[in-house]
């Protein structure tokens, strides 16, 4: 009897009604679950010998259950583990790219620009995860208020080409005062290239003629960043 109980497989099914995922959301509200929880209920079901719960709590466990290390999981990655297929990474992914796009939607808490800290906070959410290279353009006012930000160039990934004509457009058009110029190397490499230099100098120029101030040129490297400013080479 005592063989039998410890071999009967725990399913969400056998759990107290508290404590199932789903319905411990509709009792406790959704922020009363943990992270291998809410997966559990977007996965849906798990193997012949594993519940959806414990699959869940294996996938956190692979990216040290930290949600953040999950959001950058790869379908390949997924379906390495036993009771994920096709459909149900598809349905993981689509989940956590929901997540990233409303984030990124929300206002940004910090709009006004005093550092390089404050640039990388304002876009590290657009450069996470990128496999190419992207060049971004943020606008200020005279209180170096953020009036806009925005991808202006999609390169591969080695490179990716940004028109100094484009940038000082969108610039005049909002009668910024002041801009940032931005992309990353998904290389990871902190290093500026020659062509980062000169196109440096070439924006900065250009923004001097029409009375604008480059503030800054930041190289997103993964979780660090290289800054023109703080290195005293803008």
């Amino acid at each position: 009897m005592l063989h039998s109980y410890l071999s009967t497989k725990n399913t969400i099914k056998d759990w107290s009604e508290q404590d199932r995922p789903r319905e411990k959301l509709l009792l406790k509200g959704r922020k009363s679950l943990s992270d291998s929880e809410l997966l559990a209920i977007i996965i849906g079901s798990g193997s012949a010998n594993e519940s959806a719960l414990d699959l869940s709590k294996r996938i956190m466990a692979s990216v040290d259950n930290k949600i953040d290390l999950l959001s950058k999981i790869s379908y390949s990655e997924l379906l390495r583990f036993k009771g994920i297929g096709p459909a149900k990474a598809i349905n993981i992914l689509s989940v956590l790219e929901m997540a990233s796009r409303i984030n990124n939607s929300l206002p940004q808490e910090l709009d006004k620009i005093t550092c390089s800290e404050d640039i990388f906070s304002l876009l590290k959410n657009d450069f996470a995860d990128l496999q190419v290279e992207e060049f971004w353009l943020v606008l200020l006012n005279t209180a170096n208020r953020v009036i806009d930000k925005r991808r202006i160039g999609i390169g591969g990934v080695s490179g990716v080409v940004a028109d100094v004509k484009v940038i000082m457009k969108h610039a005049l058009d909002h009668m910024a005062s002041s801009i940032i110029i931005a992309h990353n190397h998904p290389s990871h490499n902190k290093k500026a290239s020659k062509q980062d230099v000169d196109l440096t100098h070439k924006v900065k120029d250009a923004a001097r003629l029409m009375d604008i101030s480059l503030l800054d040129h930041l190289i997103f490297c993964g979780a660090e960043y290289f800054s023109f400013a703080d290195e005293g080479i803008l």
